[in-house]
């Protein structure tokens, strides 16, 4: 594509890394044919080819964001699957996070809007304000009805409603600071270090931080507890530092750019403490919403002297779990099991990541009958918070998404994203859960709360102790 970026515009490199993108569109329209809101609605502006040619004209003219270019850019789930289909290697992610950030500083917004982003990022990523939220909205449940019906916001804050648990759970050991020692008694952890015909001593065989994150803490804290259960079977001994909290990405994907920065950067600081000290292998994420956004802390970074590179050192040690379990090697499975498994990859993790095989594979591992969901690369809608900002959208996809699983007749479904467990979950009956608690209960931990209502379709076998 060609642009016509003046000099002085160029010497911002915010505006340079988005004029690099955007030469590299060719406007095949390849990506059209994966945009899951070009799909539903059928508008060429909701399309990557069509917000781009916004984008490109909102940028290279310097102009402030006109409600079209709001409208169409807001509608986009930042799902990334345009990224995956394009052949030419459009690098859309950071392209639409620079046209955010942009309509963040120079667009006004409704009042009820800025009111309700401003809610959302004052609430979200503290879980502390986040669990006082979740139980007013338990309170405001039976007015659903009374609240849909005001002007503005009133689907919107229907759709917060609709998305709060009915009970939360309660508080766990993953809820604060704490250090959890690798199990080093297994006989196999033993026998992955075998050299020849003699099996090396059992000992640790890593040190890892792991993210508590925000709203997975309170919504499923059982996630981060399965990882430790699992890590710490397998050698792996878990930090969770002091100081971390919320990442950063859902108030980046509002274009609140100085309040993301800032919660990155004390997160940051919290895991090159641990790395400077005691030491890091790998820095583990059970939402891979959040796993996208920290392995993208390098070029978030770049140009800030002061966290140029250790936003790099952060990005380079982060791993999602089902990542990290793969380069260690999963313990044979303790039971034997007949359960079908629909897994549900994340858009955060095989198009922001490009994770598809790992999940799958442990899965099968782990003794389970996995099946892929038809139209898998669409997102379910949950998008961060586009499920409360975009909530008709949303439901659309969640209601398509739900109507794919439910073809393949699982037992229950495998996802490794909070937000996609959410979404999915207030859609269908089926149970969900997170891919770390399968893997948790296939090598010894305890059967997922979520399955309690399954029937016991596992038999036991020899326990490998």
């Amino acid at each position: 594509m060609q642009t016509n970026f003046a000099p002085a515009q160029l010497a911002d490199p915010a505006m340079a890394a988005s004029e690099k993108i955007l030469r590299t569109c060719v406007h095949c329209g390849f990506c059209t044919a994966t945009c899951p809101t070009y799909l539903l609605l059928g508008d060429e502006l909701d399309s990557p080819r069509g917000r781009i040619y916004l984008i490109k004209d909102m940028l290279e003219g310097g102009k402030p964001a006109s409600r079209e270019v709001v409208k169409h850019v807001d509608r986009c789930l930042s799902c990334l699957s345009c990224m995956t289909t394009c052949p030419s290697g459009v690098h859309y992610m950071h392209l639409v996070d620079h046209a955010r950030t942009h309509i963040e500083k120079t667009y006004e917004r409704p009042l009820s809007d800025r009111l309700l982003r401003a809610v959302l990022a004052l609430v979200l990523p503290y879980p502390n304000r986040f669990r006082l939220a979740l139980l007013a909205a338990k309170l405001g449940a039976p007015f659903r009805p009374l609240v849909a019906r005001l002007p503005r916001v009133g689907n919107r804050l229907a759709a917060m409603l609709d998305l709060a648990p009915a009970q939360l759970p309660n508080r766990n050991r993953t809820d604060r600071p704490g250090t959890f020692p690798a199990d080093t008694s297994a006989q196999e952890i033993s026998d992955l270090f075998q050299t020849g015909d003699d099996a090396a001593p059992a000992r640790k065989r890593g040190r890892v931080a792991l993210l508590r994150g925000c709203a997975q803490s309170v919504l499923r804290p059982d996630f981060n507890e399965a990882a430790i259960r699992l890590l710490n079977r397998h050698g792996v001994e878990v930090v969770l530092p002091k100081g971390e909290g919320c990442c950063g990405a859902l108030t980046h994907h509002m274009g609140k750019e100085e309040n993301a920065h800032g919660h990155a950067k004390r997160t940051i600081d919290a895991w090159i403490a641990e790395m400077d000290g005691p030491g890091l292998d790998a820095i583990v994420v059970t939402a891979s919403g959040c796993g996208t956004t920290i392995k993208d802390y390098g070029f978030m970074f770049r140009d800030d002297p002061a966290y140029a590179e250790k936003a790099a050192r952060v990005s380079g040690i982060a791993r999602d779990v089902t990542e990290y379990m793969a380069e260690i090697g999963l313990l044979p499975p303790v039971e034997d099991t007949d359960l079908v498994v629909a897994y549900h990859s994340a858009c955060s993790m095989q198009h922001g990541q490009a994770i598809r095989t790992e999940p799958k594979n442990l899965l099968k591992k782990a003794g389970f009958t996995v099946k892929d969901v038809p139209e898998g690369h669409i997102c379910c809608g949950s998008a961060g918070t586009y499920n409360i900002l975009q909530p008709e959208i949303a439901a659309r996809l969640r209601d398509r998404k739900v109507a794919n699983i439910e073809r393949v007749r699982p037992d229950l479904i495998a996802t490794g994203n909070i937000g996609c467990a959410t979404q999915i979950g207030k859609g269908t009956d089926i149970p969900i859960v997170h891919t770390v608690e399968l893997l948790d209960w296939a090598t010894g931990g305890p059967r997922p709360e979520a399955l309690a209502s399954l029937p016991a379709k596992a038999g036991p076998v020899p326990a490998h102790v």
